[in-house]
């Protein structure tokens, strides 16, 4: 069996880029944090309108929300969703509305679809520090209470109660100032601390805008949400969460998404996402937990991985026979003799020795050989999940793929043909390891993970969190 190129330096370029951002017709600015329903994700955005998407990676427009203006947030509360934005749109005056609507769906072709009336929660006057717009959404899991962030630059970002069964106000609610030097805020509550999410930097100026991602913490949801360094956020502190990335720029408008325990997501906007004209785009990236602090993640990209066990550090490997090496005289060797560079292993030295058939997959001390390096890229159809493209997992220089089998066992087979069963889904955990999971186990419908079973198998079993066996890491061969 010969090698087969996959694809050019070029595609993979190409394919490297779109991990970082989400595909299709992503244009959006100021997102709402992406909300699911029916099946489907939704994000608004300023102006009104937003986006919609079947898989929660390939996004088009359709979504519907009234009222025009800038900046919303959404969530579902029980088995209704709440909108909040802000009317004004951040009027040169700071003379700011903001207003909260609720839906019974968000989908716009369903009969239940109808927004309430608006409810005015939030105003400004355009002479006291504070500009009415860009809300954030909390609902406190410790105490069932409803919180709202929001404000810019003029002044304070404020944050308030808010009653979760009406949208209004709470009984005797007074904002309570949070933070200078920013807008965009989004508070959240994560292992006993608040963290009150922020955009600093300048926006809408495209590829000039300076956007970026802050954040702070506190012990109570009103703050003083203090960094990484002691400095409180009413001082214009921020310890940096997201920045700009290679040419995806300005990043800015924080939702964080809670997938299941050890996986979250973050939603935002880079201001302009050079190889798609310098628009707006909404992006989506891993969220993790390091030391009390969050920190942006990152989606795989195409290129050539160990896949490693964090069990152990042993090695994803095809089960083959190691091809030995020429072994030269190691001892008794003259100092003054010329020193000659040993070549790496190449494919075409073993492939020849591989059977041509299906190939079980196991889990070995790495040794820099061809049947321990794989190369991965997002599936050729561009489907994908929340945030990220199904991958193809292969081995290098082959068209050989990692594929699950009905009885839970991991193998390869000769050739990938983008069957459900070749289809993996890369997760980075909160901890900053990864969980890979097939698309889907022929003849079931349970979501089953790849494990380290003992020493030396790979299958397929129940995700842990807490558990190494579960977890695995990416490497440069």
């Amino acid at each position: 069996m010969k090698p087969t190129i996959l694809t050019s330096l070029s595609i993979l370029v190409m394919l490297a880029t779109q991990t970082s951002a989400q595909i299709g017709q992503p244009f959006i600015h100021d997102p709402s944090t992406i909300v699911e329903c029916d099946g489907k994700y939704y994000t608004f955005g300023t102006g009104g309108g937003g986006l919609i998407s079947e898989d929660g990676w390939k996004w088009h427009g359709g979504a519907v929300r009234p009222g025009g203006g800038a900046a919303p947030d959404a969530m579902k509360i029980g088995d209704r969703y709440l909108v909040a934005y802000g009317a004004t749109g951040g009027s040169s005056n700071h003379k700011g509305a903001i207003f909260t609507m609720w839906n019974k769906t968000l989908d716009p072709n369903s009969p239940d679809f109808k927004y309430s009336e608006p409810i005015l929660v939030a105003t400004s006057d355009g002479y006291e520090e504070c500009d009415a717009i860009d809300p954030g959404l909390m609902l406190d899991p410790t105490t069932g209470k409803l919180w709202m962030s929001y404000g810019t630059y003029f002044g304070y970002s404020r944050m308030v109660e808010l009653d979760p069964k009406t949208g209004g106000l709470a009984p005797g609610a007074e904002p309570v100032d949070v933070a200078i030097a920013c807008e965009a805020t989004a508070p959240a509550y994560h292992d006993g601390w608040y963290y009150l999410f922020a955009t600093h930097g300048s926006c809408c100026d495209g590829p000039n805008s300076t956007y970026n991602i802050v954040v702070g913490r506190s012990k109570n949801v009103t703050g003083p949400f203090i960094d990484n360094v002691g400095r409180s956020m009413l001082e214009g502190g921020g310890k940096l969460v997201a920045a700009t990335e290679g040419r995806l720029i300005g990043p800015g408008h924080f939702g964080r998404i809670i997938v299941e325990p050890g996986i979250e997501k973050m939603s935002l906007h880079y201001e302009a996402d050079l190889d798609q004209g310098g628009r707006s785009v909404l992006a989506i990236r891993p969220l993790l937990w390091k030391n009390g602090w969050p920190v942006a993640g990152e989606n795989i990209k195409a290129g050539t991985y160990v896949i490693q066990s964090e069990r152990r550090g042993y090695a994803l490997e095809l089960a083959v026979d190691m091809v030995r090496m020429p072994v030269a005289r190691w001892f008794n060797r003259s100092t003054d003799e010329p020193i000659k560079p040993v070549d790496t292993q190449k494919l075409e030295d073993v492939i020849g020795d591989w059977p041509s058939g299906n190939i079980d997959a196991r889990i070995g001390d790495y040794m820099s050989r061809p049947h321990q390096k794989w190369n991965i890229t997002p599936a050729p159809d561009s489907s994908g999940y929340l945030g990220a493209p199904y991958y193809k997992i292969v081995i290098e220089g082959t068209n050989r793929a990692l594929a699950a089998t009905a009885d839970g066992k991991v193998i390869t087979v000769p050739e990938f043909t983008g069957a459900p069963e070749q289809l993996w889904m890369i997760d980075q955990l909160t901890d900053g390891t990864y969980r890979i999971m097939p698309k889907q186990v022929p003849n079931s419908n349970e979501k089953l993970a790849l494990i380290s079973f003992g020493d030396s198998t790979p299958a397929l079993g129940k995700f842990d969190v807490n558990s190494d066996n579960s977890k695995w890491s990416f490497r440069a061969p």
